[in-house]
């Protein structure tokens, strides 16, 4: 227990201190920081919006300020849509969006040529914005607790439309570290395997992420295998290295802590809302439950002052996210809570 609460700490000092040197590789240079970078992406937005191809890129150009010189860089870019749930144009008029850049050398965006960008889905209310920080908050939590987690860089993006010369919107949006980055950063490569199983995968680590996903309200995933017709594993990827199998998280939209307007819950699971917490881990790790709940509790006053200095976040929702939390460390800190909803719940073998 005690290597597991070190390395934890560890891991969340080095990301506080934001050091470039991380696992057994380099962080790239735009994901070495958590400040807020501003940036204008111009593109014909409306036809990609209108057209949502998952294949096709549009021309675009992305622009930020050089923190050295305070002079603009601009870098050729193709766009395009992606996402499953989010790209239902009934569900998202604005769809997540894939950004491949032609020339990144020696700027912000080197060895970060292909990026996802989380965007903020409508325009129609705030909440959609703040539904995008939720989710930052989300990966940010993750990375806190493990360095086995996809990095996120925050922006603040002014869309621009080349076809009219207009402003479409101005919202917050964050890019997810690429798999490959992710893979050279820990020492790992990714694992192309249809499926898995949980005792192929490093214990400690599922334990941990699936306390994790129970955390923040999460059902909408499996590490072990995809969706009919999808390689594994349903929003998860994994990673391989000579001794060990991992399956990392991504996309929390469909979450307790976030709970955007459209989210409903998985008929399978019969929960009254995406708020209700449900523990999908594997009694089979369920050796490791007290380290994981120790670590989360160590952990306490930095995870939730990732919310407090998230500046974007309005008053409004730091209050509704540190009451979510606080419902998940009174679980954890009750032992008869904890039996019920994590220990009696978890799935076997």
């Amino acid at each position: 227990m005690k290597a597991l609460l070190i390395c934890t700490l560890l891991v969340a000092w080095g990301i506080a201190q934001g050091d470039e040197e991380d696992g057994s590789g380099k962080v790239a240079p735009l994901f070495a920081s958590d400040e807020i970078v501003e940036v204008t992406i111009r593109a014909p937005i409306a036809k990609i919006m209108g057209v949502r191809s998952l294949e096709d890129e549009m021309p675009g150009t992305f622009t930020y300020r050089d923190t050295e010189s305070g002079e603009p860089v601009t870098l050729d870019v193709g766009v395009r849509t992606r996402g499953r749930f989010r790209h239902d144009q009934k569900t998202c008029p604005f769809a997540p969006l894939r950004l491949n850049f032609k020339k990144t050398k020696d700027t912000l965006l080197a060895k970060s040529d292909k990026l996802k960008l989380v965007t903020h889905c409508r325009t129609d209310s705030e909440r959609y914005e703040q539904s995008v920080l939720k989710e930052y908050i989300a990966y940010r939590i993750l990375n806190t607790m493990t360095d086995w987690s996809f990095r996120v860089r925050l922006l603040r993006v002014r869309y621009e439309d080349s076809d009219d010369n207009a402003e479409v919107v101005t919202s917050h949006a964050f890019f997810i570290e690429h798999r490959n980055q992710l893979a050279k950063r820990v020492g790992m490569e990714p694992d192309e395997s249809e499926s898995t199983s949980i005792a192929a995968l490093d214990s400690t680590h599922t334990n941990l992420v699936s306390v994790f996903q129970f955390m923040i309200g999460n059902t909408d995933f499996s590490p072990i295998k995809g969706l009919p017709g999808e390689r594994c594993c349903h929003n998860n990827v994994l990673l391989k290295n000579e001794s060990t199998q991992i399956s990392v998280p991504y996309d929390f939209d469909i979450t307790g802590i976030v709970a955007p307007p459209h989210a409903r819950p998985n008929p399978r699971f019969k929960l009254a809302s995406v708020k209700e917490r449900l523990y999908r881990g594997r009694c089979a790790n369920n050796e490791h439950l007290e380290s994981t709940m120790q670590a989360f509790r160590d952990q306490r006053d930095a995870l939730y002052g990732l919310i407090a200095n998230l500046e974007p976040m309005s008053d409004y929702e730091k209050k509704k996210t540190r009451r979510y939390l606080d419902e998940f460390y009174k679980v954890i800190n009750t032992p008869r809570l904890a039996k019920r909803d994590i220990v009696r719940d978890c799935l076997g073998p």
